[in-house]
Formats: structure tokens, sequence, C-alpha cells
């Protein structure tokens, strides 16, 4: 397998578990309980993730001032994008209960909550081809990380969807499309700055470990603490736990 059809490989499989997670959260009524507690574990592991891969990375190829002027950045521009379509009706996306406005309560939420989640997707699938213009191979643990927090944001998503009236159609319509962004993104990562320096490629990995972050606690934790209260961070650390061993295993 050639590098740049692996980054567009691994980008799908990541992608493929946000429409697997919203099949089970669309068609099978999970309690909110689980879904909390799911959306934890895969907060911890992408937390995770980002510490001991994106930004270790990314530390090691661009130093310490480009690593945390990317990171900020990342963020800050995350902030920023997830700030406008909150206004808009996509600030409950992920959440799985009744938070999700429907199109009769807010025009235009519908784009808005599939905006957010490309928006989401994004910055995560362009590490997948980072990682292998790092490493010369795709990093397993940043895959396997990226696809667990994926299967409960496509679950937690869906079923909010579904409980504000979408149909069908659109819930996975939304999702499909999300997929294929996610292999476009991860190959755009490793072929768009496969030609610039190890420095600029830290940078960015960084840029989309900043994002990343601000995604979690914006997105993810509300809805983890919401059912679980008490019990989300030690869920969460048991996400971090397994996403650690993986990486560590890895390497």
């Amino acid at each position: 397998m050639t590098p740049t059809f692996e980054s567009l490989f691994w980008g799908f499989v990541s992608g493929g578990a946000l429409v697997v997670g919203a099949a089970i959260g669309y068609f099978v009524n999970v309690p909110s309980c689980i879904v909390a507690g799911i959306m934890a574990f895969g907060s911890g592991v992408l937390i995770s993730a980002l510490s001991f891969e994106l930004m270790e990375e990314a530390f090691e190829v661009a130093g310490l001032t480009a690593t945390a002027t990317g990171f900020l950045c990342g963020a800050f521009i995350y902030a920023a994008a997830n700030r406008a379509l909150a206004i808009v009706g996509a600030k409950h996306r992920k959440r799985s209960g009744s938070q999700q406005p429907s199109e009769e309560d807010q025009g235009g939420s519908g784009l808005a909550i599939a905006v957010g989640a490309l928006l989401d997707g994004v910055p995560e699938s362009i590490a997948i081809g980072l990682s292998i213009l790092h490493g010369g191979a795709v990093s397993v643990a940043t895959v396997a990380a990226i696809f667990l927090s994926n299967l409960p944001e496509g679950l937690s998503s869906s079923a909010g969807m579904r409980r504000s009236g979408r149909s069908a159609t659109y819930v996975f319509g939304v999702w499909l499309v999300i997929a294929i962004a996610c292999g476009l993104s991860s190959l755009v990562g490793y072929t768009v700055f496969d030609s610039f320096s190890p420095f600029v490629v830290g940078a960015t990995t960084a840029v989309a470990a900043g994002a990343m972050l601000t995604m979690i606690v914006d997105t993810m934790i509300p809805e983890a603490f919401a059912e679980t209260h008490n019990w989300a961070g030690l869920i969460a650390v048991l996400g971090f736990l397994v996403s650690f061993t993986l990486s560590q295993l890895a390497g």
C-alpha cells in the first residue's frame, strides 16, 4: 500500500466509525447515560492521542515555540468557527437528547449541524495524513484513538438528530459525506504537506492538536458530563489509559 493510498484509506476508516456510530444511535434506543459514558471514554482516548502522539511529534520536529504557537492557533480557529456555528443552531450537535433544534425551531440549523460535524472531523483526519509524513507509516495509535472517539460522536449526534425529527436520509447523508471528507482530508494532510519542511509539518500537527482539544472540551465533554456526572472523569481516564497503552505498544 503506497503512502498516498494509505492516508486515504485510514482517513476513510476513521471517518467510517461516524457512520457506524450513527447507525447505532439512529436505530437503537441507547440509554442517554450509556451514550454519555461512551462519549466520556472517547474524550479520554482523544486527549491521550493528541498529547502523546501529535504534540510529542510536533515538539520533536518543530520545537516548543512553533508547537505552542500552532497549538494556540488551532484552538483559536476552532473556537471561533464553533462559536459562529453555535449561533446558527449547531451548538448541541453532539448531544443525544432533545437539545438539538429542529428545522422548525431554527431555520438553517440542519446545515449548521452538518458543517459543525465536518469541522469536528477535519483536524483529526489531517492529523492521520501528517502522522504518515512523520513516521513513514500511519500511526496505529492515532487512527485507533480517532476511530474509538468517532463512534460515540456519531452515536450521540445521530440520536439527537432523530429526536429533533430529522430523517434517516438526512442523518446518513451527513455522516457519509463527512466520512468521505475525512478520507480526503487525510489525503490532503499527506499530499499537500509532503513538499513542506518537517518544521512546517510539525507546526501544522500542533494546529490540528489544538483544534482537537478545543473540540473535546466544547462539544464532547458537555455530553459526557450531562448524564454521567461524577463518573465522567473516571470513564475518561479509562479511555486515556487505553489510548496511552496503544501508543506505547505501537511505539
